[in-house]
């Protein structure tokens, strides 16, 4: 299963004959299409049974969330290429494989986004928008009206009955009547706290992983893909980049082409040695595109699990059984330290969107206090 998505115009502006293929399913045969067809309703109206702001109240909470995305796949799905691409989806969505995670946590994901076709979108969905000059340029804005301390993570937390202090990696002590950790649970989990958390709150941070992604970018002196009518947007079950998207800048000066590497490949393939992991994306951009693809003016490489401050994205997937054990007191503050993110938000979860709602309502609870 494999398809290149078109631009709806073609070479020169004209419409394109294959506009029509726009969208997230690649043409497939008779047979696939319709195995895909009825896995993607009885996934979405599963999905619609669940209750984004206590999915743990399922009827069927304990079957679902006992249950791997993966066997789900495998009992419902009857054909490899509608497989494939519910494991790509997987993959692309949660950096994860779908062994990984339980059911009730993709179905939860689904339904706090909309559904399918929104999370994978670039029409109108999820995927739509990038920031002209990277989305840390949002941090940057924001930092202007704040006291932001930069290179001073926070190393201990202290709390007691008159307020909390945070101690920073260089010896800052800094103190309030709360705290906010907004960093993702995992992370959370890595700083001192005195008194100890509870129990459930620490074993609650090591059940839920950040994904595995890598984001390779190949530059070009001219985005040349566009000249056969394509957007530069690619979909695959062969890896191991399986996803691509046209992330040139404004105005086209220079071409450039980035693809992912996710989930389960992604650890095996972040171990090649450095010149093995470039041949294999170029490749996989040469099956896309054509042989101009494999002579970039520069190849770079970002592994967002080895960044000390993120570990993983995009976000936290929780594993079978989190969601029953744990959700119910997953936005739980502790006294006076309270959580928010993305891995918080009951809307948009896992987005930037959601952190921004979780950080509000955070703030409320905070206030309330």
């Amino acid at each position: 299963m494999e398809r290149r998505r078109l631009d709806p115009r073609g070479p020169g502006g004209k419409q394109s004959a294959l506009a029509s293929h726009k969208g997230a399913t690649p043409k497939l045969n008779p047979i696939a299409l319709l195995d895909l067809a009825q896995g993607l309703a009885r996934y979405e109206r599963l999905a619609k049974t669940v209750d984004p702001a206590r999915p743990w109240a399922h009827p069927r909470a304990e079957h679902l969330d006992g249950m791997t995305y993966e066997s789900w796949v495998r009992r419902n799905l009857r054909t490899p290429t509608g497989r494939s691409y519910f494991r790509t989806q997987a993959e692309a969505l949660y950096s994860a494989d779908g062994s990984d995670m339980s059911l009730l946590h993709t179905l939860f994901y689904t339904v706090s986004n909309g559904d399918l076709e929104t999370l994978v979108s670039t029409d109108k969905g999820a995927q739509k928008d990038r920031v002209v000059g990277g989305s840390v340029l949002v941090s940057k804005r924001l930092a202007e009206t704040l006291d932001v301390r930069l290179g001073s993570p926070v190393v201990r937390i202290t709390q007691d009955d008159s307020g909390v202090t945070v101690t920073t990696r260089d010896g800052q002590e800094l103190s309030a009547g709360h705290v906010v950790v907004a960093v993702p649970p995992t992370l959370a989990g890595r700083i001192d706290y005195q008194p100890i958390l509870p129990a459930w709150r620490d074993q609650l941070t090591q059940r839920v992983p950040a994904g595995t992604v890598i984001k390779c970018f190949a530059a070009f002196t001219t985005p040349f893909w566009r000249d056969a009518g394509w957007n530069g947007q690619a979909i695959s079950d062969t890896g191991p980049v399986k996803v691509t998207f046209d992330v040139s800048p404004p105005g086209a000066e220079v071409g450039v082409l980035m693809g992912f590497v996710e989930g389960g490949e992604a650890r095996r393939w972040q171990r090649l040695p450095d010149d093995q992991r470039r041949r294999q994306v170029l490749d996989c951009f040469v099956r896309y595109f054509g042989a101009a693809a494999g002579e970039p003016a520069a190849y770079v490489e970002k592994d967002w699990s080895a960044e000390e401050f993120t570990r993983g994205c995009y976000g936290a997937h929780f594993a079978p059984g989190v969601w029953t054990s744990y959700g119910s007191v997953l936005r739980e503050p502790v006294g006076r330290i309270h959580w928010a993110g993305a891995e918080y938000a009951i809307e948009w979860n896992g987005y930037m969107e959601g952190a921004v709602r979780s950080g509000r309502a955070t703030a409320a609870q905070v206030l309330g206090r």
